[in-house]
């Protein structure tokens, strides 16, 4: 809606300009002011990360690390100012814990919804239990709507992507979603921290060290099926094994 308050339409969501001594009405840039925060609120991005930006992305590493960091910060900004004309317009973030993975793929969120982008943050496994609980008849509409959701807004952020007990209905609910996402080319967004011996990032390296992680895979927990489409539609960037930036605030506070 146009602000009312607005002194170059009154309300009306058009403004008067000139050009080339002619005048002509065009939309109001107040609407897309509106616009942008009716996209936010509607985006449910966690209070804790309302702020989230690449600007503010602060961790704390070995000076190797932190390189890579300055890098992957440098990719993500050619990414947004790409998108979504890029071969792979999703974006699958992969490391340990406290690395900032939710960070920053809410960061690159923010950037595109300000743009007009549609986007959706989920916790994986919170959207499982919500759709769970749409089966019963009981539980009204918004499980329904939330589902419908994930499968049509113009970006969806799916955060630490296969941290749910692994079952072949948890992959096949995994797989109806990235499918479809991948076949309508809606962007798909996601963070994990499980391992993946071949998976390649960003600057064209494989996963290292992962031979001796026996921890379960994100193909062992979402089923290889969305995990190949989640790789086709992604570019995946691994973030470096750094001190877990919660823990390093924390520390910095007292």
């Amino acid at each position: 809606m146009p602000s009312e308050s607005c002194p170059a339409c009154g309300g009306s969501g058009w403004k008067i300009v000139e050009r080339d001594e002619v005048s002509a009405a065009e939309r109001c840039d107040c609407l897309s002011g509106a616009r942008s925060r009716s996209l936010r609120a509607e985006a449910s991005i966690p209070p804790r990360y309302a702020e989230a930006s690449l600007k503010n992305f602060r961790a704390r590493g070995m000076p190797a690390d932190e390189q890579e960091l300055k890098h992957t910060l440098v990719l993500l900004g050619r990414f947004i100012a790409d998108f979504p004309a890029l071969e792979r317009p999703g974006l699958l973030l992969m490391g340990e814990t406290g690395t900032g993975k939710t960070h920053l793929a809410v960061a690159v969120l923010r950037e595109l919804i300000g743009r007009g982008f549609s986007g959706l943050f989920c916790d994986f496994q919170f959207l499982l239990n919500r759709i769970r609980s749409s089966y019963d008849e009981s539980s009204g509409s918004p499980d329904r709507d939330l589902y419908r959701s994930a499968l049509d807004t113009d970006i969806l952020l799916l955060d630490d992507l296969g941290a749910q007990r692994g079952t072949e209905w948890a992959e096949d609910t995994v797989a109806s979603i990235v499918t479809h996402r991948c076949n309508q080319k809606k962007a798909l967004f996601a963070t994990t921290n499980l391992p993946d011996p071949d998976a390649p990032d960003a600057f064209g390296r494989k996963m290292a060290g992962v031979a001796t992680d026996y921890r379960r895979t994100l193909a062992d927990q979402i089923g290889g099926r969305a995990r190949s489409r989640l790789f086709e539609m992604c570019t995946v960037i691994r973030l470096p094994a750094i001190e877990d930036y919660r823990v390093a605030a924390s520390r910095g506070s007292r």
